[in-house]
């Protein structure tokens, strides 16, 4: 029995549960679950099952549902509960709490009511399999799940694109596939990753430009719980033959501030680099 019972003081406890593997769990995390008031989570059988794993007393409390169909009225009875004086823990599933999961409009309500709102910080797929990928990782945003519809999926693609950092995504594995495809169809041949059953037994990763990886996953399909990573747009490579010709005709009717401007949009250059190249060419002519 790894937790302590410690007076919690009236407010709202996000805690963060293991994405695998049971022992993940932070001390602090099965501190607040032991204390709490009162309890709720996401699945009420998974908060259930790990409390009994870590020897956590559910004693005479119950544990409220709090998830993407129960609506008003249970947010509405944690905040009661707050606002009489009491501590509230709510867990997701797996992972951290709003990420891909509820809880944003509890967290928002109780901010709004001025109620002590914290977290008991742990395990996050999206942030694992980041570290897993082999991709840059000084930069990253995080999509959650894109459109089921191909036509839909490919439009919330096109409109990541230009996105200056690696792309993460949640995604289930009767569409990984296909949204892989989608993938390399609207962004290019990048290099990604697909990270499947993070922290379990059969933890996988598998590293391949996105037309690979998509062939890869029509004829070995997968199963578990999975992340997407893809990295972010790589300047194209131009020419100087190319960018001095394009400056020529821009510079035709244009200002050197100008003409450098519309180059540099056309080909995702830095303004100043074609803006030095821009006055040579303005001056030699």
């Amino acid at each position: 029995m790894n937790h302590q019972n410690v007076i919690l003081s009236p407010g709202l406890y996000f805690v963060a549960t293991p994405i695998g593997t049971a022992r993940d769990i932070t001390l602090r995390a099965l501190d607040v679950l032991a204390s709490a008031d009162v309890l709720a989570a996401e699945d009420t059988r998974s908060l259930r099952k790990l409390m009994e794993i870590h020897g956590v007393p559910l004693g005479e409390r119950r544990i409220i549902a709090y998830h993407d169909h129960s609506g008003a009225g249970a947010r509405a009875k944690l905040l009661e509960a707050i606002a009489a004086g009491k501590s509230v823990a709510y867990a997701s599933e797996a992972g951290m709490p709003l990420i891909a999961d509820p809880g944003y409009d509890l967290s928002r309500a109780a901010s709004e009511a001025g109620h002590k709102v914290t977290c008991a910080p742990g395990a996050s797929a999206a942030a694992t399999a980041l570290t897993l990928a082999g991709l840059p990782s000084d930069a990253f945003f995080f999509a959650g799940f894109l459109p089921n519809a191909s036509g839909a999926r490919r439009k919330r693609l096109d409109e990541l694109r230009e996105v200056p950092g690696t792309l993460i995504f949640y995604e289930s594995p009767k569409r990984v596939a296909a949204s892989v495809a989608d993938m390399a169809a609207v962004l290019g041949n990048r290099p990604a990753a697909m990270a499947r059953e993070l922290t379990k037994k059969f933890e996988e990763v598998r590293r391949a430009p996105l037309a690979e990886l998509a062939a890869g996953l029509e004829e070995n399909p997968v199963k578990g719980e999975i992340v997407l990573l893809v990295d972010r747009a790589q300047e194209a490579e131009v020419s100087e033959g190319d960018l001095e010709s394009d400056l020529q005709a821009a510079l035709q009717g244009n200002s050197v501030k100008d003409a450098a401007g519309i180059v540099a949009e056309m080909h995702g250059l830095p303004r100043r680099k074609v803006y030095q190249l821009a006055l040579q060419l303005a001056k030699g002519g």
